[in-house]
């Protein structure tokens, strides 16, 4: 495996055993965005003397014999949501560009106290509202599996999504409201985890709706985004919407033949997709099913208690009025260089009456309850497409439908936790993808079988052709 496309854990040992040093990694990752991030564009800003010097203290602890984590003076890249003291945090927004901020992140802070080396900040759907990682005034990054075309990398997390697929970080910070980790993860065929709410601390990082935004992780495989969480999960005292790390998963035991026996699989009935999806994401479907089920999981076809397009719709009327009481005083100024449909969007939240917003909080705590009650009633997780589609073209995109995020909105109603896995292609050899929908605080139980199903496949080793950009 060439070394951008390295794990975590493969990344890890050459540090340990002395084959390369922080130093050498770091610089390894900034040679490659100095050379293909200007047609990728997946970061806003890239400080190497920032990320060199951490790399620099990383090799001084080891050579001492210290080691902060596993993943000291291991790389990593940061969703531009998230404030480091001193550089500025855009949201998105080239209104921002100028906004330094003067705290570091919970989530970043607890990274880099991992030792881990912060690379840069990354592009995003502008204040995180939309899931097609469309920024008109910041600039669409470019899905690195889509080259010479402009495909769409997916949102909110739009550059973390093409950082990671094209080997220009091990690893992204992201977020997610209604899909904005797993969206860009199936479309650039990169692994996302979708964290329970109130698992990671959400303290100085830009908020879409506080009452639906988590913290995740986009990398290479299952084990590498859940060993990441574990390093910045917990309470937060600056955030009192903060939980405690999960109990440990049941055991899966990847040596054995069947590693997941005794795991219970449900299944979304194709004929009960919320949108109709393409024959190549069907097909992934069908055949991650026969994978699991290879690997002794147990899988049923359950008729779903759940209309994910009525979810979909109350995620969005939560969504919309939060972001505009949080963006009210500004939104409107025409002077201020917003995109048009994240304006729209947000104006949007301006006319949702209280008794609407209220109706939809209290259906949001009455669904998290059936959730919680029916996934442990009936199985470890819900196996379904993270997308109807592969990538399509940005001149193709339709901003106003909400068709690429039917299936994971709801997600973020139910407050379920969510992993998407590579797990296949188009016929246009484009990455597709299927998640695994579990009950809150599930993380370990969905990435040991994630873990499971990637020990079985290698649709998460797969690399795009880069030739064209010089990688």
């Amino acid at each position: 495996m060439e070394l951008a496309f390295s794990n975590l854990g493969q990344l890890a040992a050459q540090l340990d055993n002395g084959l390369i040093s922080a130093t050498e990694l770091t610089q390894h990752y900034l040679d490659r965005i100095s050379k293909g991030d200007g047609k990728l564009h997946a970061y806003v800003h890239v400080d190497p003397e920032f990320a060199m010097n951490q790399a620099k203290a990383a090799d001084l602890r080891r050579a001492t014999g210290i080691k902060l984590s596993p993943l000291d003076g291991i790389p990593i890249a940061i969703k531009d949501l998230c404030d480091i003291a001193g550089q500025v945090t855009t949201g998105g927004s080239a209104a921002w560009k100028d906004r330094v901020r003067h705290e570091t992140s919970t989530c970043v802070a607890r990274l880099m106290q991992a030792g881990m080396v912060v690379l840069g900040k990354l592009h995003m759907v502008e204040f995180a509202f939309g899931g097609w990682g469309i920024n008109p005034n910041m600039g669409t990054p470019v899905n690195p599996w889509g080259l010479p075309e402009h495909r769409i990398p997916g949102g909110s997390s739009s550059g973390s999504g093409v950082a990671v697929a094209a080997g220009l970080a091990p690893a992204a910070l992201g977020s997610d409201t209604g899909g904005s980790v797993r969206i860009p993860a199936s479309l650039n065929g990169v692994t996302g985890l979708k964290t329970t709410y109130g698992l990671i601390s959400r303290h100085a990082a830009v908020p879409l709706s506080d009452t639906l935004d988590s913290i995740g992780f986009l990398a290479r495989t299952a084990e590498d985004a859940w060993l990441l969480s574990r390093l910045v999960a917990g309470h937060d005292t600056k955030d009192p919407f903060t939980w405690n790390l999960p109990e440990a998963a049941p055991t899966v035991e990847l040596q054995r033949k069947r590693p997941l026996e005794g795991i219970h699989l449900a299944l979304m009935a194709i004929e009960d997709f919320p949108v109709p999806a393409s024959d190549a994401v069907t097909a992934a479907y069908e055949q991650a099913r026969r994978v699991f089920e290879s690997l002794g999981a147990s899988c049923q076809a359950y008729r779903i208690p759940f209309d994910f397009n009525e979810l979909m719709r109350a995620n969005g009327t939560i969504i919309a009025a939060e972001a505009y009481t949080y963006h009210k005083a500004y939104i409107e100024d025409p002077a201020l260089p917003f995109g048009d449909k994240v304006r729209g969007r947000i104006l949007g939240g301006k006319s949702i009456d209280a008794s609407t917003y209220i109706n939809a909080l209290h259906l949001h705590q009455k669904i998290r309850q059936q959730w919680k009650h029916w996934i442990g009633q009936h199985a470890n997780a819900l196996l379904m497409p993270t997308l109807p589609c592969a990538a399509i073209r940005v001149d193709e995109v339709n901003e106003d439908s909400m068709a690429l995020a039917a299936f994971t909105r709801a997600a973020n109603f139910m407050n379920a936790t969510g992993l998407s896995l590579p797990a296949g292609f188009s016929e246009e050899g484009l990455p597709v993808g299927v998640q695994l929908l579990g009950a809150p605080m599930s993380e370990p139980i969905l990435t040991a079988i994630g873990s499971a199903f990637q020990s079985e496949t290698d649709w998460h080793m797969r690399q795009p052709d880069l030739s064209s950009i010089g990688l």
